[in-house]
């Protein structure tokens, strides 16, 4: 079997290890191919080249449009293909799927693939959705594969024409690496150590039930909605948390009155981001996301396999990630529809340890990281 250098191209570090997690490491075993990754640089970029074994590229590549800056990084892109000989390309977002497909397709790679992690102009209108779309559309154009991470983002793929048919693959029952069930999100293999400096740090106790979400805490995710959820249930509920893991961005920024309480109100625990959210799990009664927009939720999996009912909306990909009634639940974007499904699981313990458990079998048989692995060398060959 030929050996090949793969480049894989993203725009930001905070997404290594969704995407990626020790693929390159499991794959290397079986094929012995390099692996080189682009990304903006951090420090955290360069930090897990040695443990997640590849060879670490930096060029900045933005989320935003900026011409002159992603002029400069299909050129540095290029240069890197040429100089380093790469055979297969894989751009990873519209923005790095863009500069990685047209440096590639100018660089004559025979082997260029896109995931398209969601569908970016979703929740857009006018010139941005246009824009937004024809970036989309350019990068599938140029892609000979594209993996759509589910079969939500496949079907609106094929009805807007973002590329040919032919090109489009999803991995099993979607997602675009799966996750590792048996280690890091296995509630049993957690840190008990660590979970209890956590506890004494957040002030959650065994008594609490906790209402939990992991991510970015903008307003597409539905953070909003959630937090006037939390009004109502704080009220009525004197044993009740809410635990928010991950960063407040200014992009696309969640209304000043729900900062205004994350920050206020001392049963609402913000974390800010954190590398490894895994023992967070361990601390919460459900897990909810109610999103606007996704492709393929991974957190969503990554709640269930730790053993969480998962509360989450009908957005493009979440349909995939749960099995309503046995896994979790669906929920509206709106307050009322959240408060009502959250007490259905405080006042049904028991419903809550059956969906719980039911969600780590599901994930466990269907999304277990090496399993997804094994399709992507067989369906994309590298």
């Amino acid at each position: 079997m030929k050996n090949y250098k793969v480049l894989h191209i993203v725009t930001v570090s905070f997404v290594i290890n969704h995407f990626f997690g020790k693929q390159f490491k499991y794959l290397s075993k079986k094929t012995n191919n390099d692996y080189y990754l682009g990304c903006t640089p951090s420090e955290e970029f360069f930090q897990l080249a040695e443990p997640l074994e590849y060879t670490p590229f930096a060029v900045d590549v933005t989320r935003n449009i900026s011409p002159i800056t992603d002029l400069k990084a299909i050129y540095k892109i290029y240069k890197f293909i040429k100089k380093n000989n790469i055979e297969i390309v894989v751009g990873h977002t519209p923005k790095g799927g863009m500069v990685s497909m047209i440096a590639a397709a100018l660089s004559g790679v025979k082997t260029r693939i896109y995931f398209r992690h969601g569908i970016i102009y979703e929740t857009s209108t006018g010139l941005k959705r246009f824009l937004l779309q024809n970036i989309d559309r350019l990068s599938g154009t140029l892609a000979t594969e594209v993996v759509c991470v589910s079969n939500s983002v496949k079907a609106i793929s094929e009805a807007d024409h973002l590329n040919a048919r032919s090109k489009n693959i999803v991995l099993g029952l979607g997602t675009c690496n799966g996750i590792d069930t048996e280690n890091k999100f296995n509630p049993e293999k957690q840190d008990e150590y660590l979970i209890k400096d956590i506890r004494n740090n957040t002030k959650i106790t065994d008594k609490d039930f906790v209402i939990g979400y992991v991510g970015r805490l903008v307003k597409d995710k539905g953070i909003n909605e959630l937090i006037e959820a939390w009004k109502t249930l704080r009220e009525e509920y004197d044993h009740i948390k809410l635990l928010l893991v991950g960063p407040i961005e200014e992009r696309d920024s969640i209304s000043e009155e729900s900062k205004r309480m994350i920050e206020n109100d001392p049963r609402i625990i913000n974390t800010g981001f954190v590398l490894n959210a895994a023992p967070y799990f361990k601390l919460m009664d459900v897990f909810v996301l109610p999103t606007y927009r996704e492709g393929f939720p991974t957190v969503s999996l990554e709640a269930s396999s730790m053993n969480l009912p998962v509360l989450i909306t009908k957005a493009t990909g979440c349909t995939e990630s749960i099995i309503e009634n046995k896994t979790g639940v669906f929920i509206k974007n709106n307050a009322e529809d959240i408060i009502e499904k959250i007490e259905f699981y405080i006042e049904n313990p028991e419903m809550k340890q059956l969906h719980g458990d039911s969600g780590r079998s599901f994930v466990r048989e269907n999304f277990e990281e090496t399993k997804v692995w094994d399709i992507i060398h067989t369906k994309l060959g590298y």
